[in-house]
């Protein structure tokens, strides 16, 4: 690898106004979005809201601890069916659609990006230390273009007024250029006229893929999205598209299938497929005959 090539790779920065007002995030996301597109094979449509979706949940899972996680889904009556973009703190995300060929007909002048996931609701689920049970927020998607209903959900859900910017951006062969996201969440104490002034600047604020493209990293984006308020840098690490299945995972799995299910299978070899990554492994005849020998053994 360059060192360009490193010293720009996908990363996280996470920031604070010098008078603790405003929380900054920024990510970069192009490694993640290309990697998506590959493994799920993606239409350009999938490619943008997954994209979307996966760059957005970063940004929410940057405020846990450690492997601690959130999940975001979109289920809607558009032709993508569903969304599920999932992450955690040390920068692992993972996520599918459930129709990676879907498209939409933009014959029609009146045809946007929100109606591949179409009318429907928003779910997210946080997996935390210490709480036997996830906490799962639902809520009614408003535009279905990502950006929108993860905004909407900060304000509804977790009472935080937020602004939300979420890029992909796809040149004229299909391919992924730069992808990346920028949240900015009040913390209080803010005055009007800095609020005003934020809310201002964003809603003229260039698309994060396009400053990514100029040669701004996340640093000076980070900074150019409150200016001329400073802050500080408060923590920034990698991003990558990483899933922990392996074929391990995948035996236990197996494993935990009943004796009749597991009958099922019996006299040929089964082929898994993780919905996250698409990762693929095929299970011997012999394995599985093991398998039902060991369930046979339990009911004896």
């Amino acid at each position: 690898m360059k060192k360009e090539d490193f010293q720009f790779k996908d990363r996280i920065i996470k920031g604070i106004t010098k008078e603790g007002h405003f929380k900054v995030t920024v990510v970069k996301t192009t490694d993640v979005v290309k990697e998506a597109k590959k493994r799920h094979g993606l239409s350009l449509l999938n490619t943008v809201v997954l994209g979307r979706a996966l760059t957005g949940v970063m940004l929410l899972a940057s405020e846990l601890k450690k492997e601690e996680r959130v999940q975001l889904r979109m289920d809607g009556d558009g032709p993508i069916g569903f969304v599920i973009a999932e992450a955690n703190s040390l920068g692992e995300i993972r996520g599918y659609v459930k129709e990676p060929q879907a498209e939409l007909d933009y014959s029609s002048s009146d045809v946007t990006i929100g109606d591949g996931i179409g009318l429907g609701i928003l779910s997210f689920t946080k997996v935390l230390y210490n709480e036997a049970e996830p906490r799962v927020s639902t809520i009614e998607l408003i535009k279905g273009d990502v950006n929108s209903d993860i905004a909407h959900y900060l304000t509804q859900s977790e009472q935080i007024p937020s602004a939300v910017l979420l890029d992909v951006d796809i040149d004229e062969e299909g391919e992924v250029t730069q992808a990346g996201g920028l949240l900015i969440q009040r913390l209080g104490g803010a005055s009007e006229g800095q609020i005003e002034m934020l809310q201002e600047r964003l809603t003229s604020f260039p698309s994060i893929s396009d400053l990514l493209d100029d040669g701004q990293y996340i640093d000076e984006i980070m900074k150019k999205a409150v200016s001329p308020i400073e802050v500080k840098e408060l923590d920034r690490q990698p991003v990558d598209f990483f899933c922990r299945c392996n074929r391990d995972r995948f035996l236990s799995a197996l494993a935990m299938l009943s004796f009749d299910d597991l009958k099922d299978l019996e006299g040929e070899s089964q082929e898994i497929v993780c919905h996250y990554c698409n990762n693929k492994e095929v299970f011997s005849k012999e394995e599985i005959e093991k398998l039902i020998t060991k369930a046979q053994a339990k009911l004896n």
